[in-house]
Order: C-alpha cells, then structure tokens, then sequence
C-alpha cells in the first residue's frame, strides 16, 4: 500500500493517510457509529459528552497502545466516507478499526477495503487480525466470505485473522 499518496481502488474508492483536517469528518464518524451509546439513559448532553470522551479515549489510546498505528480515511470520487486505523506489528497487520458513514454502508466499500487489505498483508507475507464484536453479525459474516477465521474467543469480541497463501521458495 502506497501510504504517501494513498492507493486507488475499484468503486472510485481511494484510501488516503489521515491529516489533521480530517478530524471533523472523524469526529462525526465516530458519532454515527456510537448509536448503541444514546441509548442510554440520561441528558443528552451527558450521552453526547460519554461519546466525545470516548472519540478523545480511542485516538489518543490508539497512539500509546500502537506506536504504529497509521490513520486512513476512506474517500469515494473525493468524499470522506469511512476510516480505517491500522497497526503493522513486526508478525502482522492489524485492523483496530474500520467505519463507514451510514449512506455508505452496505455498499461493498468495505469489502473492497478489506480486499486491498488483504493485498497489502500477502504482499509482505503477514496475516492480517481484527478483533469484532460477536454481535456484528454483519461484518463477521463478510469477514468469513473473506476467508478469515475466528482463533480466539474473548466475549464480547472474536480474535480473527486471514493469513495469505504461502509463496514457494525457489532455491
């Protein structure tokens, strides 16, 4: 994956690292994909400021947990649509988040993501994890038609990964 310019996909897709200029569009991402949290009781400017502090948690704990985590958003003909928060340990790739906005969902484009994922780890020769929330049966079920697997089980999220085909050594 070419993290300097971004990588162009199918779909008129295109991932790009993330600027500070993103950060409006990420906020309001992240508040799209919080619905669960405004269920909870309370003022609305209570369940509004749980959700900021939960955007300011995930960034700034992303940097201390996963020194090398990049930051992608995901554009379709030059609109944000979606971010993924990638960290490329020494053994493998790992998606610690991906989101699209609500227009955008169920559209493919994150499938067709996740495909160039899976190019980018082949291409290094590493497997590529996520942890999902075993009730998203939405996107496990993309995850298994991808071919990844489930390896652990800690409720409330499934371990998965997808590791490339090995290439032949020729000698």
């Amino acid at each position: 994956m070419n993290t300097m310019n971004g990588m162009n996909l199918g779909q008129g897709l295109n991932i790009r690292p993330s600027k500070p200029t993103d950060k409006p569009f990420l906020e309001q991402l992240h508040n799209a994909t919080r619905e669960d949290l405004r269920y909870m009781e309370g003022e609305r400017d209570y369940v509004e400021s749980i959700i900021q502090m939960q955007f300011r948690a995930q960034t700034e704990g992303y940097g201390s947990q996963f020194p090398n985590a990049m930051y992608f958003v995901v554009e379709k003909q030059q609109q944000p649509i979606g971010k993924v928060t990638l960290d490329f340990g020494p053994n493998e790739i790992r998606i610690m988040d991906i989101a699209f906005v609500p227009v955008a969902r169920g559209k493919g484009f994150g499938e067709e993501v996740m495909r160039c994922l899976q190019n980018a780890a082949a291409q290094v020769g590493v497997p590529l994890t996520l942890s999902v929330l075993s009730t998203n049966t939405q996107a496990k079920k993309l995850y298994l038609k991808l071919g990844f697997s489930v390896q652990n089980i800690t409720p409330p999220y499934e371990f998965m990964a997808w590791v490339p085909e090995a290439r032949k050594i020729i000698v």
